[in-house]
């Protein structure tokens, strides 16, 4: 089971990202939780265990977890999910930005691989 930890649903991949994916087994859209700029450290902690629950909950085969998203969640949550020994995903891209009209600049990510915690 690959469960997508992001605020990037699965069907919006590219077919290569959605191939490399699947290797891991059935993709599972399970959305990344908002985080507010004034969350404290117990408040990410106690997002990070209510996930860790519902990610635990689901094990019946192998999890591998992708987390992509709010830096201080992602490394909470990629700790504890290691040490109850979920494999973590992060994807690679290569960038590519554009400059569009009034300073504006236009980002485009292609995918390049997934790659462990």
């Amino acid at each position: 089971m690959f469960i997508n930890l992001t605020n990037h649903s699965s069907t919006n991949w590219s077919k290569k990202q959605r191939k490399a994916a699947e290797v891991y087994g059935q993709i599972i859209d399970m959305p990344f939780p908002v985080i507010k700029p004034t969350f404290t450290k117990e408040d990410i902690l106690s997002l990070v265990s209510e996930y860790i629950d519902r990610i635990v909950g689901l094990q019946g085969e192998r999890i591998i977890v992708h987390v992509m998203g709010e830096m201080t969640f992602t490394h909470n949550i990629v700790n504890a999910l290691k040490d109850v020994g979920i494999t973590c995903l992060a994807s690679t891209t290569e960038r590519n930005t554009f400059d569009i009209n009034d300073g504006k600049k236009l980002s485009e990510f292609k995918f390049v691989q997934f790659r462990e915690y």
